[in-house]
């Protein structure tokens, strides 16, 4: 969505800046410098943008863990064709925001992303019902770039690796260490491809943009409505109506943000 409305530039640099601003305060305390470089650089951050954007990701996180995923787990068919629906139009933003023609190179980067993205999302989940610290720490660090990579759901991702159910049930029971760890991972996962990505789209932008479309053509592979049980594709059958109008729903509403986003640019 970030992309749809035209925030996913900001966004990404107001990330980057307060990473560098926490890490350069981090720095001034263990060598006892003085603060106030740090909080000019506090002082920079764009902040109207990133408290918004940032209340909206925990609400969604919260959303997804708490709804949405329920919903995935008792009506697959139909969540999916909805999520499709907005994947698929959505793959035209990047494109979109491209400096320059599609060329050969942008079409390598955006068939390897997509190759890549196509077999990871069709690799099997995995089953841990007590994972160590150390393993949540690594799997926070993956899924947490789910919410800066468009396309990617973070859900599945912690899925794919076996914490969805842990991170849930840590929440309910308040088990802090399990989501201290959880957060700590998630910081240090996001500070890394945060600064990078932020880094690529200033100097690599027109390969960076055709890599982030082809992780989302490659994604709508876990997104096709008509799966088995083991997650591997099947042809249209039993309710097909249904996911088709959830589809065109999701491509509408995709539609309707760019439609918004044109008409505000233009004012």
């Amino acid at each position: 969505m970030a992309l749809v409305v035209g925030l996913y530039d900001g966004l990404i640099g107001a990330i980057s800046d307060l990473l560098s601003a926490l890490r350069q305060a981090a720095t001034a305390l263990v060598k006892r410098e003085s603060l106030k470089p740090a909080w000019r650089s506090f002082a920079a951050i764009d902040w109207p943008l990133l408290i918004p954007v940032g209340i909206g990701m925990v609400c969604f996180l919260l959303l997804a863990l708490f709804t949405i995923a329920p919903l995935m787990e008792s009506h697959p068919t139909q969540m999916r064709g909805l999520f499709m629906g907005m994947i698929a139009v959505s793959i035209a933003i990047p494109i979109r925001m491209m400096p320059e023609r599609f060329n050969l190179a942008n079409a390598v980067g955006f068939g390897l992303a997509a190759v890549v993205a196509f077999v990871v999302t069709g690799l099997p989940a995995a089953t841990i019902s007590d994972p160590s610290l150390w393993y949540v720490l690594f799997a926070a660090a993956i899924a947490i770039n789910a919410l800066i990579l468009p396309g990617v759901s973070g859900s599945y991702i912690m899925i794919l690796m076996g914490v969805y159910g842990p991170v849930t049930e840590a929440l309910r029971e308040r088990d802090f260490a399990f989501v201290g760890t959880y957060l700590a991972g998630a910081l240090l996962g996001l500070g890394t491809v945060a600064k990078a990505l932020n880094w690529l789209l200033h100097h690599k932008r027109q390969m960076t943009l055709a890599v982030l479309a082809g992780l989302m053509v490659g994604t709508i592979r876990s997104l096709w409505p008509w799966q088995s049980e083991s997650g591997s594709l099947q042809a249209p059958h039993d309710t097909v109506v249904v996911p088709v109008l959830l589809f065109l729903c999701g491509a509408g509403v995709i539609v309707a943000g760019l439609v918004w986003e044109a008409r505000r640019k233009a004012d």
